[in-house]
């Protein structure tokens, strides 16, 4: 991603926040390990308290996103609750390409602030049980923390249940 684009959508971003008058606070993050597991463990963040955005396509014509947000301790449901919701036969997540089309950000800062044009926003109802959460920044530069409550201020948003599960134990 060229740097003009980059400071477009942590500009958006930001500005999105201010305009919805929420409080946060803006982490500073080494581009090569904003991948959460990276980012978790080189600045002391639980993964509990990581939200990954997830942009997920459903398999028709003409194509349906959403945006999906989950604790980094779990994963997506998309072959059961998304699938359905999307009302679709088949739905995967969206790859890096169409990811950065979509959203107008990369992987490892995409988030659900700053969006180009409206998209559903679904939550798992999980990240909403948190105190505070750890999102991407619209770069790999920069992470948000932020009360979970906040994205109940976007448009186009839905806290669902289930939508995520803890993986099962091996």
């Amino acid at each position: 991603m060229n740097e003009s684009k980059k400071s477009d959508s942590s500009y958006a971003v930001v500005s999105e926040l201010n305009h919805l008058k929420v409080d946060y606070e803006i982490m500073p993050c080494d581009p090569d390990l904003a991948d959460t597991a990276s980012f978790c463990e080189n600045y002391g963040i639980s993964p509990q308290d990581s939200a990954n955005a997830i942009l997920v396509v459903g398999k028709s014509d003409p194509k349906i996103f959403t945006l999906c947000l989950v604790l980094a301790t779990h994963k997506l449901d998309v072959n059961g609750v998304i699938r359905k919701k999307l009302g679709t036969k088949k739905a995967s997540f969206a790859g890096g390409e169409e990811t950065e089309n979509i959203t107008g950000m990369i992987v490892g800062g995409v988030t659900p602030f700053g969006l180009p044009s409206p998209l559903p926003i679904w939550i798992d109802e999980a990240v909403m049980e948190r105190a505070s959460i750890i999102v991407g920044g619209g770069s790999r530069d920069q992470k948000i923390k932020i009360n979970p409550d906040a994205l109940l201020n976007l448009t186009n948003v839905e806290v669902i249940e289930n939508l995520a599960k803890l993986p099962e134990a091996s």
